[in-house]
């Protein structure tokens, strides 16, 4: 196993402090959620991202997927068991996506937006198996899709507008920096 997918000590610990941080935002310091889930929370996502922007794409989507379990234990929304699976550990679990860009430069920015856009993707496919139970015909699908994406985006798109208005703040970009100096 190489250095970089290694999980040592100290990677635990930064990983599981970001997931409990996350976990705490995510369920006590939100928006008030929409009827069916989701809810804007303060920067949950991004606690999230962090792993993977530390540590690379294994270690952040491993701790993307123990997020997204946590998530369900805490506050699960079931419609249908598939719904569960890409709901709960697809869809958090792409927020590790980030880990794909944690060298590049502006990763942090960058592997954001791709673990939010993965996010975006698992939670219109759920939605998309949820608003299709409310559609019989085929050719109605089209509603079903639309349904998922916009009910998606009013809670996602606002949290992630929020985050990169903060990550590009020099202030915080900077001590974002400081803090993968001390977690790697």
């Amino acid at each position: 196993m190489s250095k970089e997918k290694k999980f040592t000590t100290k990677k635990l610990v930064f990983a599981a402090m970001a997931i409990a941080l996350a976990t705490v935002v995510a369920t006590g310091i939100k928006l008030p959620s929409l009827p069916n889930g989701g809810s804007v929370t303060l920067f949950s996502m991004l606690l999230v991202t962090l792993v993977g922007y530390w540590y690379g794409p294994v270690i952040g989507i491993v701790a993307a997927v123990a997020f997204g379990i946590l998530q369900f234990i805490t506050g699960p929304y079931v419609v249908h068991p598939i719904q569960v699976i890409i709901d709960y550990p697809l869809a958090f679990g792409a927020l590790g996506f980030s880990g794909f860009f944690s060298n590049k430069k502006n990763g942090l920015l960058k592997g954001y937006l791709a673990g939010v856009i993965g996010r975006f993707f698992f939670a219109s496919v759920s939605g998309l198996i949820f608003y299709t139970v409310y559609v019989d015909a085929f050719s109605e699908n089209m509603v079903a899709v639309w349904a998922s994406l916009v009910y998606n985006m009013t809670y996602i798109l606002p949290e992630a507008t929020i985050t990169i208005i903060l990550i590009s703040l020099p202030a915080v970009k900077n001590a974002l920096s400081q803090i993968k100096d001390l977690a790697v």
